[in-house]
């Protein structure tokens, strides 16, 4: 029995909701998100409520139930607050700028990386060691983040490279003499 999916998702005053068969299309202040549902679950649209139950008592269906459930409540959660993510940058001279539509970074390469920022997405960089990205839809948000991580991942022995703002990089110790 799934905890989370036993659990019904409120509906905020401000954002509307509709459910039609396996698609839910939730609009807020914020922007509009949809999602198609696995078919192993039934979702029913009652009183301000989402509600998601497994269609049949099998392995995979009650596997998508919770998954389909935290679904629903992340786009609710992203049509009303949005969803966040912090990378930080450590290096001599790595550091980064938003120009236009486009993150540009430099990272020890013999050129600057040159991001196009996505449609839905928003990148501010507050410090030049510093970028936030924001954005309705939470899968989109994390994509780009690991995106932008990918240029230069941290490394251990130094610490060098772009990582999560809540990521620990584990650090070697170095050759002995």
């Amino acid at each position: 029995m799934s905890r989370i999916g036993k659990k019904p998702i409120a509906v905020p005053s401000g954002i509307t909701a509709d459910v039609d068969g396996q698609t839910v299309k939730v609009k807020g202040p914020k922007g509009t998100l949809s999602a198609v549902l696995h078919d192993d679950v039934a979702v029913e649209l009652e009183g301000g409520r989402i509600k998601v139950a497994p269609r049949a008592d099998s392995k995979r269906a009650r596997a998508q139930w919770g998954t389909s459930r935290t679904l629903i409540a992340n786009l609710i959660a992203g049509v009303s607050k949005g969803f966040q993510e912090r990378l930080e940058i450590n290096g001599v001279g790595y550091r980064a700028a938003v120009q236009g539509k486009n993150l540009q970074l430099a990272l020890g390469y013999s050129h600057d990386v040159i991001y196009p920022i996505p449609e839905g997405i928003t990148i501010a960089t507050p410090r030049p060691v510093e970028i936030v990205i924001s954005g309705s839809d939470r899968q989109q948000v994390g994509q780009v983040a690991a995106e932008i991580r990918d240029y230069r991942p941290p490394e251990p022995y130094k610490g060098k490279g772009i990582k999560y703002a809540s990521e620990r990089i584990f650090r070697k110790e170095g050759k002995k003499k």
